[in-house]
């Protein structure tokens, strides 16, 4: 089974196959619009990915950002945008501890599945990494601004499952004052065939 790490070097369109059948509902983009209006934003997608968050949001907003550390996994996220046929986007390999821009860029920072991986891959030293982030998150959000983080809160249960290795991360999130909103973003495929392809490529070695 690949590593994580693996998987966003080097398992991008595999990767994309498997989440592209995620939310059929469209509970993401509904709970982002409750919690700010999208109208007119400048929006950063910190550890962008495919470009999950950034597709959804870009017919929104007035302009799109997407930075992830994986140029592989941005490659996707490049051919979904210009697929869209909207200009309002950009997307750059770089660290969201350490983005390219000028402070007070963005309205609204979203981050999908990715924050978390400062406190689980840094084990010894993730407040650290932790803070690192959010101090820049902060530099680059403007006054009066949104952060937006999306994370998995155990796959195959109906109510949402703490997770024990993101016991460190949710358990700061509370202590810096970010608040709470669950939803379901269940899966759906064509077939068990289909869903057994699209998801084979994480047990293979």
């Amino acid at each position: 089974m690949p590593s994580e790490k693996e998987v966003y070097s080097k398992h991008a369109a595999e990767y994309e196959a498997l989440v592209s059948h995620e939310d059929y509902q469209g509970n993401i983009l509904k709970a982002v619009q409750e919690i700010v209006p999208l109208a007119g934003l400048d929006v950063l997608d910190l550890g962008a990915g495919t470009g999950r968050l950034a597709s959804l949001l870009v017919p929104h907003v007035h302009r799109v950002l997407a930075f992830d550390l994986s140029a592989h996994m941005l490659g996707i996220a490049r051919d979904k945008l210009r697929e869209a046929g909207q200009p309002n986007w950009l997307t750059a390999a770089a660290d969201h501890r350490h983005l390219p821009l000028a402070a007070e860029n963005a309205g609204l920072i979203v981050s999908g599945w990715s924050v978390s991986y400062l406190t689980v891959w840094h084990s010894e030293r993730w407040r650290g990494e932790a803070e690192s982030w959010l101090a820049e998150a902060r530099r680059v959000l403007r006054s009066g601004g949104h952060i937006v983080l999306l994370e998995s809160l155990g796959t195959g249960n109906e109510t949402p499952q703490r997770l024990a290795h993101l016991e460190n991360f949710c358990g700061w999130l509370e202590e810096e004052g970010f608040h709470n909103k669950w939803i379901r973003t269940d899966y759906r495929f064509e077939s068990p065939e289909i869903a057994g392809r699209s998801g084979g490529f994480l047990l293979r070695r």
